[in-house]
């Protein structure tokens, strides 16, 4: 008997949905005859990371998880060693973090899909425990599901639509030489690659069409994943998409996120391409890519809790005019779970369609909270345009919910709408760079508050690892500040 043996059960991990989804992915295995199925989990930067099971050691992981390693929570974004996992706790003061030890990665069964590119397989995501039952302390997913279950505990639910921008090329030359594979804390070398169409078309129709092939693929795999697609176009860059869906549970946004990124390289890469959803591209007339992220709450029997009171002339709820008082109050500090890269800060600029200080606007994209809907619409929202498509979504999510949260229990008044947000010079001014957002988290009570101290030193700790990197290899980046350095090219473009 394995010392895992039960242990979902031993520790109650699951919900009755859950157990109930769990027989009906066996029946699924049999009957399509899966070959394995790949149990994934989000790391650090939101990118997965997976073990391909057979369907017999599948079986068992639907009762006790799996074993894997705890060494991503010790990696940078390139795999550098952030912390040292070979002394006392693991750099981390933590026994169970030491000598990269084992954690166990339990299964979602309601994540679990066939992946129509690679037929035969099944794709599940999981969560990370400590072998003691408790949450893995820097698991994000975990993270979120706090931060929804204090929602729900105000007798609201989050409700998220994503709108997606990223770059997809053709690839020329993919530098697999040996000397091209980089090491740990260096990322291989980049692609040589060209545009799959020409730029600065925003939304024309030829453009669309030199890449129908692939987003007619991409389209037909989200049907058949229960991803709700509902358009896509071409943007500004050469070869920049943007993807919206439709509403989903919060839960559900972050594993979209999470299944569509990963779904769009490997499905690029199998077709001679190389998709990215790195911010700005180090290439010339590359312009940058969002993640604008749209937000209401629902009350718990499924109303729209930002739509205003008839007769009031308001375009939101006061729930919702606090709830995006929180999102402003703390957008400073939040920088890091909305723009966790070095390259994230180049679309902070004036003018860019991107917001460059903590404002709010009616149905203007200059503002970092955009106002969509009319006075007593059902459909109500609010949009967040402050987040890059590389970011990770629990964590984005989860500082979204915590903002918004403390919005409306302290009813944080966001103040008259900005019909200039750029001129908006009485609104805090954003983060610039990493660095000065890695001093706002560190600082912030609030957020150390809700996330907990062990997990923001951590991730302070992690992203100050990617910093050191990039000061050591573009000392002179200050110089010129707007310009993609090498550095940021090389460290994002295959890995985001």
């Amino acid at each position: 008997m394995s010392k895992l043996d039960g242990f979902i059960e031993a520790h109650g991990l699951w919900t009755d949905e859950q157990k109930q989804a769990a027989k009906e992915v066996l029946a699924v295995v049999g009957e399509k005859g899966l070959r394995c199925v790949r149990v994934s989990v989000a790391d650090p930067q939101g990118k997965l990371r997976s073990k391909t099971l057979m369907p017999e050691p599948f079986q068992s992981a639907l009762k006790n998880g799996i074993e894997f390693t705890s060494a991503q929570y010790g990696f940078d974004s390139a795999e550098g060693i952030a912390y040292n996992p070979f002394v006392d706790g693991g750099s981390l003061g933590m026994s169970e973090m030491a000598g990269f030890a084992n954690v166990i990665l339990v299964p979602d069964p309601l994540t679990f899909r066939a992946l129509p590119w690679s037929p035969g397989t099944g794709w599940v995501l999981g969560d990370m425990y400590f072998r003691d039952g408790r949450p893995v302390s820097f698991d994000a997913r975990h993270k979120l599901k706090a931060a929804l279950a204090e929602l729900e505990r105000e007798k609201y639910r989050l409700v998220t639509g994503l709108e997606i921008e990223f770059y997809v090329t053709r690839v020329l030359d993919p530098k697999l030489a040996p000397a091209d594979m980089g090491g740990l804390g260096m990322p291989p070398t980049p692609p040589v690659v060209e545009a799959m169409a020409r730029g600065y078309s925003y939304q024309v129709e030829d453009n669309l069409d030199r890449v129908d092939a692939f987003i007619c693929t991409l389209a037909d795999h989200c049907v058949a994943l229960k991803i709700p697609l509902r358009t896509m176009e071409n943007e500004m860059g050469p070869g920049q998409l943007e993807f919206t869906f439709d509403v989903q549970s919060g839960l559900q946004t972050a594993d979209t996120m999470a299944l569509f990124r990963s779904m769009v390289k490997q499905v690029a890469a199998r077709m001679g391409l190389h998709a990215t959803f790195m911010t700005r591209p180090g290439l010339p007339n590359y312009v940058a890519s969002g993640w604008h992220l749209h937000q209401s709450l629902a009350t718990m029997d499924g109303k729209n809790a930002f739509t205003s009171e008839p007769g009031s002339g308001e375009l939101l709820s006061e729930v919702g005019r606090y709830y995006a008082g929180g999102l402003l109050e703390h957008a400073v500090a939040a920088s890091v779970f909305t723009t966790p890269t070095v390259n994230g800060y180049k679309r902070r600029k004036p003018n860019s369609l991107a917001p460059d200080r903590a404002t709010w606007g009616y149905d203007n994209r200059a503002a970092m909270i955009r106002v969509q809907g009319m006075p007593e619409e059902s459909t109500s929202h609010i949009e967040n345009r402050i987040g890059e498509p590389g970011a990770n979504p629990y964590l984005y999510l989860a500082s979204q919910v915590f903002s918004g949260l403390d919005g409306m229990r302290r009813r944080i008044d966001p103040g008259p709408l900005e019909t200039s947000p750029y001129a908006a010079t009485h609104r805090p001014l954003l983060p610039t760079n990493l660095m000065e957002a890695l001093e706002a988290l560190k600082t912030s009570a609030f957020f150390r508050k809700q996330f907990g101290d062990t997990f923001i030193d951590w991730l302070v700790g992690m992203k100050q690892s990617e910093v050191n990197r990039f000061l050591a290899a573009e000392p002179e980046w200050h110089l010129t500040p707007d310009d993609v350095t090498d550095w940021e090219h090389r460290e994002y473009f295959t890995r985001y």
